[in-house]
């Protein structure tokens, strides 16, 4: 009972069978292997960096600066964060003063 086309169609449907699961094997092994290089990217740049660091602050020590890179701010002049959070505290409680002095006299 079975005609060629029936065979030929079970053929066709394992070879795409066969086709999906080692292209599905093949992609996870390129997003593994992406995966494991970026990781190692990552890696060697956190090494370079703290490298650069420790090289600069070896370098500030013996000029005699003093000034390590982990008392440099992001801007130009060091940033003492605290302060500035204490400061934006202090801001946003004159603000809710003010709002709450016009909310009472807008009543």
């Amino acid at each position: 009972m079975t005609s060629p086309f029936v065979q030929a169609f079970f053929v066709g449907r394992a070879v795409a069978e066969v086709l999906s699961d080692r292209l599905e094997h093949a992609v996870t092994d390129v997003l593994s292997e992406l995966g494991k290089f970026d990781a190692e990217a990552r890696e060697q740049m956190r090494q370079f960096t703290d490298e650069v660091i420790e090289r600069a602050n070896r370098a500030s020590e013996a000029a005699g600066a003093g000034v390590g890179m982990s008392d440099v701010g992001t801007g130009s002049e060091s940033v003492d964060t605290q302060a500035t959070i204490d400061d934006l505290r202090a801001e946003i409680a004159t603000l809710r003063a003010e709002m709450q002095r016009y909310r009472t006299s807008a009543s």
